[in-house]
């Protein structure tokens, strides 16, 4: 806390957030308040006291709002004020919508978070009455009381990499479930193949040796059987560049060979449940391939911004793993500290302290989820490879006390991750290990590592 002002640094930063949030939403300004939707529309424009100056309701499009800004603006004009501030929730794509075509007409935009506007309906009567028109007059109140904040305006670059994260997160989870269906599905009708190698999903022979199999077997494995050993593997190495490579392993390929005697399974769901695996195979192969083009382009975007050698500084770090990262937080300029990075993927410690009372603390789990699971998922590979992260690990969970269980200490890890990566890439700086060690001390401009 400072000395002089008797001001804490969240106290500085708070008032600066508010002193923005001001200039979107100064006095002289009526507030426009719209609930969008798909197709019906609720407009108010308010004074500061919530007052309704002018209402209206009417079926169109988001695209089509522009002649409604217009009257919104005339409507306050008339009412005394300069311009207006237009504010409305954050609905799947309309408020990006919104904000172009008020930004257009040189109009500022601000977003109220659902949450808030659910429990400030309950607070305004202490009923659950609902209807499009109050929350208007909600949404407006709230950004009156500076209850909101300005969102993200990304550039073409950090859009394009937002909408490939969010393709790449599509493709992982099916992906995953891919696998679970196989493995699902032949746990029920032919187990024996499934131990053919230590980590089948991730053995190439494996992977090309099951798809022999579904793509002839035609439900009867026996049809297989017949081929011989040395058809069969001549049909394995044939297959094996559609799963990255070229020699197979001659141990798997016998033992997916032999499997094929095995008669353990429910029979009368064998040929049923292999044809549906034979689908599933395809599917999964499909979506390998589909990832790893998209992983491309994100990296592809990462070296248009001159980023990718900044941050694969960082051990252990890949450049798909960084772009996963950035294609949630955005330009990490726009972040005042690494500490808002890790607060913005609500890995944050969540204090719980009153008095002489001392709560359990945990990560505040607010903000973004898809930036903390991108944070996570590469943690786990920095980890193996980072000197510094396995230091602080180990810090954390062998330490007297406060010792942490081995997830709190990868969460940290994670934050401090995130807290690296807005230093190099607002800094354009590369990861400096004795600095993030705390071995040595950080220049001025670098001081937040």
């Amino acid at each position: 806390m400072s000395e002089r002002s008797g001001l804490s640094r969240g106290d500085r930063n708070r008032n600066e957030w508010l002193a923005r949030l001001r200039e979107l939403v100064p006095a002289g300004n009526a507030i426009v308040g719209i609930d969008l939707a798909d197709v019906k529309q609720a407009i108010v424009v308010t004074d500061h006291d919530s007052r309704v100056l002018a209402r209206r309701r009417l079926l169109c499009r988001a695209w089509q709002l522009g002649e409604v800004l217009d009257w919104a603006l005339a409507k306050a004009k008339a009412a005394g004020f300069a311009s207006v501030t237009v504010a409305c929730e954050p609905t799947g794509h309309r408020w990006r919508v919104l904000d172009q075509l008020a930004a257009e007409r040189g109009l500022s935009l601000v977003c109220v978070q659902p949450l808030l506007v659910w429990r400030a309906r309950e607070a305004e009567d202490l009923t659950w009455d609902k209807s499009d028109p109050k929350d208007a007059v909600i949404i407006a109140r709230l950004a009156a009381q500076l209850c909101c904040y300005e969102p993200e305006r990304a550039s073409a670059q950090f859009a394009r990499l937002r909408h490939l994260g969010a393709r790449r997160n599509q493709l992982i989870t099916d992906t995953t479930a891919g696998v679970q269906q196989l493995r699902d599905l032949l746990e029920c009708v032919w187990p024996a193949v499934l131990d053919a190698a230590g980590a089948p999903f991730r053995s190439a022979s494996w992977c090309a040796g099951l798809a022999v199999v579904l793509d002839r077997c035609d439900g009867d494995l026996t049809r297989v059987r017949r081929m011989g050993a040395k058809r069969f593997l001549a049909a394995v190495r044939a297959q094996l560049p559609r799963w990255g490579a070229t020699r197979p392993r001659l141990r798997i390929v016998t033992a997916v060979f032999d499997a094929l005697t095995d008669t353990t399974g429910v029979a009368t769901h064998r040929p049923g449940a292999l044809e549906r695996a034979a689908m599933v195979m395809r599917d999964w192969h499909i979506n390998r391939a589909r990832l790893v083009d998209t992983e491309a382009l994100m990296v592809a975007v990462l070296d248009e911004l001159g980023l990718t050698e900044l941050v694969c500084s960082i051990p252990g770090l890949s450049a798909v793993g960084a772009a996963a990262i950035l294609a949630q937080t955005g330009d990490l300029n726009r972040f005042g500290s690494p500490r808002a990075v890790v607060k913005h993927a609500g890995l944050c410690p969540r204090d719980n302290a009153s008095g002489h009372h001392q709560g359990k603390t945990t990560i505040s789990g607010r903000g973004r989820p898809e930036l903390r699971l991108a944070a996570w998922r590469a943690v786990w590979a920095a980890m193996l490879n980072n000197s510094v992260l396995k230091g602080r690990f180990t810090h954390l969970t062998t330490r007297q006390d406060n010792k942490l269980a081995a997830q709190q200490a990868r969460a940290a890890c994670a934050a401090a991750l995130l807290r690296w990566l807005h230093v190099i890439v607002t800094q354009r700086v590369p990861w400096n290990p004795a600095i993030a060690a705390g071995e040595a001390e950080a220049a001025p401009q670098t001081r937040a590592a």
